[in-house]
């Protein structure tokens, strides 16, 4: 089959690789039909190649139809439309029974002290292939799959993989009060869906990115926009009543823009030999926290802060006396998938499309131009917010 591979920090290609095959009576085999890439994809891109092998196939926001099902699977049958989430969870364990399906406790990463088994994403969580491919093994599939049916579009579905709930965890987690305003930096694919989640849930959003196409799709939405600029925190408490929004959701992560310094050394340190790179990351790893740190200077006194953006640091430098003075609240982790499933297969599949799932894709095209479009979508160029990938 063909699938998106790692080759090197800043390189990946469309190769030839072996077929997937029912390894485990519990596996399915999916014929991918939408595959889209994710800013988290970006980070194995420029970042975190030092826990990856040349050849590893990434991916992990994939959904198409059941070729082949183990002989334990009682789900799921050849024919059927499923969406795969990014998580890897056994259902069954305490942690699955809590709704804290990343930290479950059957495929838990105790080696290298991180959560569940995540598709496409490093040695760090178990080196799974991933979904930017033909065909993707489905492991533990009775409990790893969302069943939908065949009468709508693949975007109303796809991303119930990963942002959809990673945005809508990202809102509960950032628990705006009544009447309070929630604050969204960064209108990325995860950004505009916690935007337009706060919508739906009835808060006043508003929104912080420089790119204008991201602010213009957001706006659509209902959503107030802002700019970034020098006076930007002024303009966002004369927005509030002088007090900041009552929650701010951080959907940008590591890679935020205005670290300079802390950038190059990432990228630096990304090109060093793995056995250097990985203790470099690992115990002395920095991100580039502006914003972070914008968030806990613009939440209000007694607000929460909810982090859906990803950050991978070690060695963070963190302002506690701020956070500490104001009593702020701090929530974060990576997406429960599986907790939000029936809170919104009923959302994506209302006709009236109340989360606008079927206005986030800019660019559809062949799993073959993959490469080119991870650096059209690092570089923000022809107006791309999401890319969705066809094999």
């Amino acid at each position: 089959m063909r699938a998106l591979t790692w080759q090197s920090t800043g390189s990946v290609s469309v190769e030839d690789v072996p077929d997937p095959t029912i390894s485990e009576p519990t596996d399915a085999i999916v014929r991918i039909t939408s595959t889209a890439i994710c800013g988290s994809d970006l980070h194995l891109y420029n970042v975190l190649g030092p826990f990856l092998a040349k050849g590893d196939i990434l991916g992990h926001e994939p959904m198409g139809i059941v070729q082949e099902v183990g002989a334990e699977v009682t789900t799921i049958a050849p024919g059927d439309r499923v969406v795969v989430p990014f998580v890897i969870a056994c259902g069954t364990c305490v942690m699955c029974r809590r709704g804290l399906t990343t930290q479950c406790e059957t495929t838990q990463n105790r080696a290298t002290g991180t959560g569940a088994d995540l598709y496409g994403y490093t040695e760090l969580y178990g080196s799974v292939p991933g979904g930017q491919a033909e065909f993707l093994r489905v492991r533990r599939a009775d409990a790893n799959v969302i069943k939908v049916g065949h009468d709508l579009p693949d975007d109303r579905y796809v991303f119930l993989s990963d942002i959809l709930p990673t945005a809508w965890q990202g809102v509960q987690y950032a628990s705006v009060p009544e009447g309070g305003t929630l604050g969204v930096l960064g209108l990325g694919p995860v950004g505009q869906f916690v935007a337009r989640v706060g919508r739906h849930l009835g808060h006043r959003v508003i929104a912080v990115d420089p790119v204008p196409e991201r602010r213009a799709m957001a706006e659509r939405h209902g959503v107030e926009t802002f700019d970034l600029a020098d006076d930007l925190l002024e303009r966002l408490r004369d927005a509030t009543d002088g007090r900041g929004p009552a929650s701010v959701v951080d959907a940008v992560g590591m890679e935020a823009h205005g670290n300079p310094g802390t950038e190059f050394v990432q990228k630096a340190v990304g090109l060093l030999p793995d056995g250097i790179a990985k203790p470099l990351i690992t115990k002395g790893g920095v991100d580039r926290l502006a914003a972070l740190h914008l968030a806990l200077d613009l939440v209000q006194r007694g607000g929460t802060v909810s982090l859906s953006g990803v950050y991978a640091g070690a060695a963070d430098p963190m302002p506690f006396i701020t956070m500490f003075d104001k009593q702020l609240a701090l929530r974060m982790g990576q997406c429960n998938v599986h907790r939000w499933r029936d809170d919104l297969l009923p959302l994506v599949e209302d006709p009236s499309d109340p989360l606008g799932v079927e206005d986030l894709v800019t660019h559809r095209v062949p799993l073959e131009r993959a490469p080119e479009m991870y650096d059209v979508f690092m570089n923000k160029e022809d107006g791309c917010i999401k890319v969705v990938l066809e094999p």
